[in-house]
C-alpha cells in the first residue's frame, strides 16, 4: 500500500462534520508519485492540501475543478456587484425593462 492511500484527516470543526468533507492532506514528499497524485486530483471534488514539515505549503486540484472554482468565484463576484447596485438604488422596473428589450429586438 502506498503512502498516498488513506491520507485523510478529519478536522475538528462543525463545518467539516456537517458537510461530510474530509480534506485530503499529503506530505510534499508524496508529490514524487505523479501518477497517483494525478489520479487523486481527478477523483477528488475538493482541493488536496500538501504539507511541508507538518505545515500547510500548497494546494493542488484538477483542471476541471479549478475551472469550476473560477466559474463559481465569477458568479459570486457578479452577485456581490448586483447586491451593491440594489443597495445603492441602481435598479429599474423589470416589466418596463423587458418591454424595452422586446421593442428593441422585435420579439
Amino acid at each position: 500500500m502506498s503512502s498516498l492511500d488513506n491520507r485523510t484527516q478529519l478536522w475538528d470543526n462543525n463545518a467539516t462534520k456537517e458537510s461530510g468533507f474530509m480534506p485530503q492532506i499529503i506530505p510534499i514528499r508524496d508529490l514524487k508519485n505523479t501518477g497517483a497524485i494525478s489520479q487523486m486530483c481527478q477523483e477528488s471534488r475538493e482541493p488536496i492540501y500538501v504539507t511541508k514539515n507538518g505545515y500547510g505549503n500548497m494546494v493542488i486540484m484538477s483542471m476541471k475543478m479549478y475551472q469550476e472554482k473560477l466559474f463559481i468565484h465569477d458568479i459570486y463576484g457578479k452577485l456581490a456587484e448586483s447586491e451593491a447596485d440594489v443597495a445603492a438604488g441602481r435598479t429599474q422596473n423589470a416589466k418596463a425593462s423587458l418591454q424595452r428589450l422586446k421593442e428593441k429586438y422585435n420579439v
